[in-house]
């Protein structure tokens, strides 16, 4: 590239000469790191997005793929390696109706996370940045309630070895709630308030307004059943960690601490709700993660994976029968977009 300098009405002198030589190559040279710079973003930014032909259709099951990052999916009885690749850069997906939710670290010193919906074709519709490490994400079946959980740094009650931020989205007002700390809870009958109150791992039922959610205070964690309505809450058991309600709406998956090895503390159990009895599944490894219903009947969670791979979809049926089956290598998030 060369650059012609129009001729100055009154020669210029040596000074003057360097002076405008020095303002051109600063001139061209900031030009040229900065167009680097928008190339080096844009070419991150394709590849975090989804490309033009992947979206939500199905039925079909939808993953992140543990080896690039990225969301893929498979048919819901393919082999456990089959997967067509090309969706968002997640480090948590879900997805519901026509909304799916991606969770994905922010780069950076601080660690933050960005809170992503997409609609049906996986175009963003809008982006929300919040302090700390993505863990949970989920939709309501209508894709109109959203739901996400980071584990939160810096809370100097930390009694516990972690603490956490729940926020809730509702697509139809728009109104986001940054944190559920201050929804009015109540446990044993009695309106309930500490400091030390978490939140974690939201589920919804299929009228967009009762939910639930784990809390954690006093060393104890409760499944508890909210209310978007009316805005409250309240404790329904003890120990019972990340709910999740099954497509008929009568059952919740969620793991259960059974052993103070901390190697091995949770096993997969499943609550009916209208007899509140409680079945262990027939997974007896530990699992720490939010189960997804494939239908009524089967439920799916990650684990470890083998030969190296950070973790493995395995599947297991949800009355406690039968025994589990690996449904994803090198997988995690699983979920059903029908």
């Amino acid at each position: 590239m060369s650059v012609r300098f129009p001729r100055p009405a009154t020669p210029m002198g040596p000074r003057a000469r360097i002076a405008v030589v020095v303002a051109a190559v600063l001139l061209l040279t900031g030009g040229s790191v900065g167009y680097a710079l928008h190339a080096s973003h844009r070419s991150a930014r394709q590849q975090a997005d989804a490309d033009a032909s992947f979206t939500l259709h199905g039925p079909a099951l939808y993953f992140r793929d543990t080896a690039t990052g990225r969301v893929a999916h498979k048919p819901l009885a393919g082999t456990p390696g089959a997967r067509t690749p090309g969706g968002p850069a997640c480090d948590r997906f879900y997805a519901s109706g026509d909304t799916a939710l991606c969770l994905r670290a922010k780069p950076g010193v601080l660690p933050k996370t960005y809170a992503i919906v997409l609609d049906r074709r996986l175009r963003e519709m809008r982006r929300i940045t919040v302090p700390g490490v993505p863990t949970r994400a989920r939709v309501s079946a209508s894709g109109q309630i959203l739901s996400w959980t980071v584990f939160a740094t810096g809370d100097s009650y930390a009694t516990t070895a972690f603490s956490t931020r729940t926020a809730v989205l509702d697509l139809r007002t728009g109104y986001l709630i940054k944190s559920m700390e201050e929804i009015p809870l109540t446990i044993d009958g009695v309106r309930y308030h500490a400091p030390d109150v978490n939140y974690w791992g939201v589920t919804f039922a299929r009228d967009d307004k009762r939910f639930y959610a784990t809390v954690s205070t006093k060393g104890r964690t409760y499944l508890v059943e909210g209310n978007m309505e009316d805005w409250s809450a309240k404790a329904l058991r003890q120990n019972a960690e990340c709910p999740s309600l099954s497509p008929d709406n009568t059952r919740i998956a969620f793991k259960k601490k059974v052993s103070d090895d901390p190697a091995a503390p949770w096993r997969l159990y499943v609550l009916d709700l209208r007899t509140m009895r409680e079945t262990p599944l027939a997974e007896t490894r530990s699992v720490d993660d939010q189960a997804a219903w494939l239908d009524d009947g089967t439920v799916a969670y990650a684990l470890p994976g083998a030969a190296g791979r950070a973790s493995d979809i395995w599947t297991v049926p949800a009355d406690g029968t039968g025994a589990p089956h690996v449904a994803v290598t090198g997988g995690s998030s699983p979920v059903v977009v029908g």
